[in-house]
C-alpha cells in the first residue's frame, strides 16, 4: 500500500490511513456531529471527543479497536488563521482508538510503519517526542524501532502529557514530527521551531487515573488515543508552502480569487492573509451548517454567524463587492462530498443560510462602516491609553452576545492544544496586524500613548448598528487604534441590567421551595401513559411558593403527590388539567409543571381543606386529554409529510400541542408553496384515514436512532428513550402522550403557514375535536361578513375585490390632489427667490405637506429658478418633520451637496437623513426646531454661494 512518494491527494490520504486500521481490525466509524452530545463544549473540537465517555468509563464500547476521520472546529486562536502555516478553525483529526485492547508498544509500531512504510517518510526526516518520565516509551522508540536518541526528546507535562480533567483518566503522550531540513543535523532540536518541524501524529497513551490529591494510580484497561492531522499531511506529502496550498483547500481560494479578480501566487501578504480566511472559514461554516447548526446571536450559533460575517469582510477586502459566499460555498462542498455525503444533500440549506446572513451583513457593514469612519475622525471619540473607566474590577458580563462555554480541559487532545472555546472575541496577537480596510483613513497617531477608541462608540455600534465588537476591534486594530473592551463591557452591563428591571419577575420560590423538601420527599411517580386517575398521597403543598402542611378553599396551591397520573408541560406539550378530590376535598388543577425530579400540580382548593399525607384521587380532564393527543400525533404526522413532500432535510426547530391548536415550527430556507401546503395536509389526512396503529417502546438511545428515530435537534436524552413508531409513517423520540391509532385524530387542517425567523417557517394547525372549533368560528366570521356587505358568503371574494380596487384608485387620486396642493403652494414661493452671488435660493416651510409632494415641489422651483438651491420644510404630521433639499450643479460645483447638506440642517430638529448630491431628503422628530433648521439652511446657504 505504499505511496512510491508520488502525490496523494487529501482524499487519498484519509482513506490510505483508514484502510491501514481497518486491515488492523478497526472498526471504521463515520464522523461524529460538529454538534457534541458533550454538553461541557460547545462544538466538536477533537477526534477523540465523540470516545470521551469510553475513556470516562461512562459507556462500554461496542468495538474494542475503532478508527475515524473526525471532523473538528476549534476557534480559540481564530486570529492566527491565514498568518501562520497550519492554524485553522476548521480540521479533519485521523485517529486510531484502543479500549483496553492494544498499548504503547502496538500503537508505536503502527505509528511508525504508516509513517515510514506506508506513506513513504524517511526515518531521518522524522522526530519524536515522549514525556519527560515515561521511559518505557522512550525504550520502544529506541530498541524496537531504532530511533537515534538524539532524535527522541524528552517534553514535559504541558507538552507530553493529557488530561481529562483536575482528576480521572491521563496519561504520557508520543508525538510524530517531520523534520524538513535534517541537514541541519541533530544537535540542539528545537521542536518549536515551525519553520523546520511539523508535528504530524500524536500518541496519548491513557494509563493512570489521577484523584483528587493528584496521586496517579494505574488503570485495569489502558486505552490508545491517537490524531494525526490530515492538513499537516496534505503539506508534507503534496510537497506545499503550508496547509492552505494543499489541495484541501486550495480550491476555495483560487475560487475566491476569480470572483475578485486577481491571482493569489502575485497577490501581496495581506491579500493572501484574506484568501487564506476565506478558504479556511467557508469549510468550517459548509461543515456547520450541514450539521444543522444555525446562525444567531448565542452558543454555537454565534460561532457560526461569526465566521460568515468574517469571509465577507475579507471578501471586501480583496476587492469584492457583492454576494459571493454561495459561489466559494459550492467549492468547498464539491471538495468534501466524497468523505461527508451530507454536504452535498443539505446543499439547498447552506446556501440559503450562507446568502441571508451575507445579505443581511453586508447592510450592517456599509452602516458600521461609515459610522466607525467618522468616530475614527472625531477626536472626542479617541481616548487615551491611560484612560481607565473604574478602578474596579472589570465586570463579569452574562448579556454579551455568546456565553464562555469551556472546551475539555485537556492539555493534549490527539496531538494538538487543548483550547478553551470561548464565545467571547479572542485576543489579538500582537505584531500580527490585518489588512487596512478600503476606504478607511490612515489614523493620525504620533509618539505615545496609544489611543483607544471608546466604550460607549463601541457599543453603540454593537446595540445600534448591529456591529460586531471583534469586527470593532479589527477595524480599529487595522488603523493603529485600540477599543475600549472594559468600557464596552460596561455598557453591556448597563443594558442587561435595564432589561432585567424591565422583564417581568420569575417567581423561582416554587423550585426552591422544593429543593428544601427534596431530602423529605421521593421524586413523583408518573403513571400517567397507562392510567387516567390514580389513589395518592399529598407530598407537599405550597401556597405562592411557600411550604404550607394546609391550604383551605379558596386558596391558590402548588401540589406535589407520590404519583400522578397528570402529564407536565414539557416537548411543547401543555400540561394536563383536572381534578385532585378527598374526602370532602376538591380541588381543580389547571396546570401541570415539573420541576427537578416532582411533578407539580398547579390549582385551586374549590372545597374542604387539603393537608400534608391525605389521600386523595387525582383524575385527568379525559377531554383535554384527548385533544392534546390528537394534536401531538399530528405533529408527527406532520413533520413526516414536510419531510416526504417539501425536503428530506427539514428538521423541527420548536413546536408548541395545545388542547385547541398545534404549532410546529422547522428549518427551511423559504416559504412553502400553496400546493405545498395542500399536498402535506392531503397526506396527513391520509394517513390517519389509514388507521396506522402506534407502537410505544422504550429503548436504548443508540439502537432508537439506528433504527431512524427522529429526535429533536439540540435535545439532550438519556441512555433510554421512549419511541413513538407508527410503522411505515412516522418514528420519533418523544416523551409526549399520543392517540394509540392514527384514526383517533379524525381530520387535520393547517390554518397558516409563514416565517417567524431567519430559515425558519411555521405551520399552525387544529385537529380532532378542536376543528369544530375552527369550523363554528370560521362560520360566524363569514356570515358577520355576509351580513355587512349584503352578499352570498360564496360572493363574498369579488366583493371584497371591488372595494379594494375603489380604495386604491381613491389614494391615487388622494395622492394627486396632494401634489398639485403642495405645487401650487410653492408657486408661490417663486417671489420670495433670492439673489446670493449668480444663484438664487429659496428656503420655505410649507404646511401640512407629505415628504414625497414636498419633494416634488422643491424639484418644481429648482427647474423654474434654475441656478440655485431650494430648501423646504414641512410637518405631515404630530412629531414628524420633513426637510427637502434640491441643488443645480452650479450649487454642486461650489461644494456643497444635498445630502450631507440636508442631513446636518435635520440634526437640529432631532433626526438625520441624505441622499444624492443634488436631491435629497432627511426627517425629524421635533417640529418645534424647524424654524431654527431652515434659518440656519439660509444663512448656510448664503455664506457658501455669496
Amino acid at each position: 500500500m505504499s505511496s512510491n512518494s508520488q502525490y496523494l491527494s487529501g482524499n487519498e490520504i484519509r482513506n490510505i490511513f483508514l484502510d491501514f486500521f481497518a486491515q488492523r481490525e478497526h472498526q471504521i466509524l463515520p464522523s461524529a456531529s460538529l454538534v457534541p452530545e458533550d454538553p461541557t463544549v460547545l462544538l466538536t473540537i477533537a477526534g477523540m471527543l465523540p470516545f470521551k465517555p469510553i475513556f470516562l468509563g461512562q459507556r462500554t464500547p461496542e468495538f474494542k479497536r475503532a478508527t475515524t476521520s473526525q471532523k473538528c472546529i476549534r476557534t480559540n486562536d481564530i486570529e492566527n488563521v491565514g498568518r501562520t502555516k497550519r492554524h485553522h478553525t476548521f480540521f479533519e483529526m485521523l485517529g486510531n482508538f484502543s479500549f483496553g485492547d492494544y498499548f504503547k508498544e502496538q500503537a508505536i509500531a503502527w505509528g511508525w510503519e504508516i509513517s515510514t512504510q506506508v506513506f513513504d517518510f524517511s526515518p531521518q526526516n522524522l522526530v519524536v517526542s515522549v514525556f519527560e518520565d515515561d521511559d518505557e516509551a522512550f525504550g520502544i522508540w529506541r530498541d524496537q524501532i531504532g530511533v537515534p536518541v538524539a532524535r527522541i526528546k524528552r517534553l514535559g507535562e504541558d507538552d507530553n502529557f493529557w488530561v481529562s480533567g483536575p482528576t480521572g483518566p491521563c496519561g504520557p503522550c508520543s508525538e510524530i514530527y517531520y523534520d524538513f531540513h535534517p541537514e541541519r543535523g541533530d544537535e540542539n532540536i528545537d521542536l518549536e521551531d515551525d519553520s523546520r518541524f511539523i508535528e504530524f501524529y500524536n500518541l496519548v497513551f491513557m494509563q493512570y487515573n489521577r484523584d483528587a490529591s493528584g496521586n496517579l494510580t494505574p488503570l485495569q484497561n489502558k486505552n490508545i488515543d491517537t490524531g494525526m492531522g490530515l492538513e499537516r499531511m496534505a503539506q508534507i506529502l503534496q510537497k506545499v508552502p503550508n496547509n492552505y496550498e494543499t489541495d484541501l483547500i486550495f480550491p476555495i481560494i483560487q475560487t475566491a480569487a476569480q470572483i475578485a479578480g486577481i491571482d493569489y501566487h502575485s497577490s501581496d501578504e495581506k491579500t493572501k492573509v484574506s484568501l487564506k480566511v476565506i478558504g479556511d472559514h467557508v469549510r468550517s461554516v459548509v461543515h456547520m451548517i450541514a450539521d444543522e447548526i444555525r446562525a444567531s446571536n448565542v452558543g454555537r450559533g454565534y460561532v457560526l454567524r461569526r465566521l460568515i460575517r468574517r469571509v465577507v469582510r475579507h471578501g471586501r477586502l480583496i476587492g469584492i463587492s457583492g454576494e459571493f459566499t454561495t459561489q466559494v460555498a459550492e467549492t468547498a462542498i464539491a471538495l468534501s462530498e466524497l468523505a461527508y455525503p451530507n454536504v452535498r444533500q443539505r446543499e439547498a440549506a447552506i446556501k440559503a443560510e450562507l446568502q441571508r446572513e451575507e445579505s443581511n451583513f453586508l447592510r450592517t457593514l456599509d452602516r458600521g462602516e461609515k459610522l466607525l469612519e467618522e468616530i475614527i475622525n472625531r477626536p472626542s471619540s479617541i481616548q487615551d491609553e491611560q484612560y481607565r473607566p473604574s478602578s474596579s474590577p472589570e465586570p463579569k458580563v452574562s448579556g454579551l452576545p455568546e456565553p464562555k462555554v469551556s472546551g475539555l480541559p485537556e492539555s493534549k487532545v490527539s496531538g494538538l492544544p487543548e483550547p478553551k472555546v470561548s464565545g467571547l472575541p479572542e485576543p489579538k496577537v500582537s505584531g500580527l496586524p490585518e489588512p487596512k480596510v478600503s476606504g478607511l483613513p490612515e489614523p493620525k497617531v504620533s509618539g505615545s500613548p496609544k489611543q483607544k477608541i471608546s466604550g460607549i462608540d463601541a457599543f453603540t455600534l454593537y446595540d445600534t448598528y448591529g456591529f460586531p465588537l471583534e469586527l470593532t476591534q479589527e477595524i480599529a486594530e487595522e488603523q493603529g487604534l485600540e477599543v475600549d473592551e472594559a468600557g464596552f463591557n460596561i455598557e453591556m452591563q448597563k443594558q442587561v441590567e435595564r432589561a432585567k428591571a424591565a422583564h417581568e419577575t420569575i417567581d423561582l420560590t416554587v423550585q426552591g421551595s422544593l429543593d428544601k423538601l427534596a431530602e423529605h420527599i421521593h421524586a413523583t411517580e408518573f403513571i400517567g401513559y397507562t392510567q387516567p386517575a390514580a389513589t395518592a398521597k399529598v407530598e407537599a403543598i405550597l401556597v405562592e411558593g411557600v411550604s404550607q402542611e394546609e391550604a383551605e378553599a379558596g386558596t391558590e396551591v402548588q401540589i406535589v403527590l407520590d404519583k400522578t397520573p397528570f402529564y407536565a408541560e414539557s416537548g411543547g406539550q401543555i400540561g394536563d388539567r383536572g381534578y385532585i378530590s378527598g374526602d370532602g376535598i376538591v380541588v381543580r388543577v389547571e396546570d401541570m409543571k415539573k420541576e427537578s425530579d416532582f411533578f407539580v400540580h398547579f390549582g385551586r382548593i374549590e372545597r374542604g381543606t387539603l393537608r400534608v399525607g391525605d389521600r386523595v384521587t387525582a383524575q385527568i380532564d379525559p377531554a383535554c386529554r384527548r385533544r392534546a393527543q390528537a394534536n401531538h400525533t399530528a405533529t408527527h404526522l406532520l413533520q413526516a409529510a414536510l419531510k416526504k413532500i417539501v425536503d428530506e432535510g427539514i428538521s423541527q426547530a420548536g413546536s408548541l400541542v395545545s388542547f385547541d391548536r398545534l404549532r410546529f415550527d422547522f428549518n427551511c430556507p423559504r416559504a412553502l408553496t400553496a400546493e405545498e401546503v395542500q399536498q402535506v395536509e392531503e397526506q396527513v389526512n391520509t394517513w390517519i384515514a389509514e388507521a396506522h396503529a402506534a407502537k410505544v417502546e422504550v429503548l436504548p438511545l443508540a439502537e432508537a436512532k439506528a433504527r431512524g428515530a427522529v429526535a429533536m435537534f439540540g435535545e439532550k436524552y438519556g441512555e433510554e428513550v421512549r419511541v413513538i413508531d407508527f410503522p411505515s409513517v412516522s418514528m420519533e423520540l418523544c416523551g409526549g402522550t399520543h392517540v394509540s391509532n392514527t384514526a383517533e385524530i379524525g381530520v387535520f387542517k393547517i390554518i397558516s403557514e409563514a416565517g417567524v425567523a431567519s430559515g425558519v417557517r411555521r405551520i399552525e394547525a387544529v385537529s380532532g375535536p378542536a376543528i369544530l372549533d375552527y369550523l363554528n368560528l370560521r362560520d360566524k366570521v363569514v356570515k358577520d361578513l355576509s351580513d355587512r356587505f349584503k352578499v352570498k358568503p360564496e360572493e363574498l371574494p369579488d366583493r371584497i375585490t371591488s372595494l379594494q380596487s375603489e380604495l386604491r384608485n381613491s389614494q391615487k387620486e388622494l395622492e394627486t390632489l396632494k401634489v398639485q396642493l403642495a405645487i401650487a403652494k410653492s408657486d408661490s414661493l417663486l417671489q420670495t427667490a433670492q439673489t446670493v452671488g449668480d444663484h438664487k435660493i429659496i428656503v420655505a416651510q410649507l404646511e401640512d405637506v407629505d415628504p414625497e409632494s414636498l419633494k416634488t415641489a422643491a424639484e418644481r422651483l429648482l427647474q423654474k429658478i434654475g441656478n440655485g438651491a431650494v430648501v423646504l420644510g414641512s410637518v405631515p404630521e404630530e412629531g414628524k418633520v420633513s426637510i427637502v433639499a434640491a441643488f443645480s450643479s452650479e450649487v454642486n460645483k461650489k461644494g456643497l451637496q444635498a445630502g450631507k447638506f440636508v442631513g446636518a440642517i435635520a440634526k437640529i430638529c432631532g433626526g438625520g437623513g441624505g441622499g444624492r448630491p443634488n436631491l435629497a431628503q432627511a426627517g425629524g422628530r421635533d417640529a418645534s426646531k424647524l424654524p431654527d433648521a431652515l434659518a440656519q439652511a439660509e444663512s448656510d446657504l448664503k455664506s457658501a454661494l455669496g
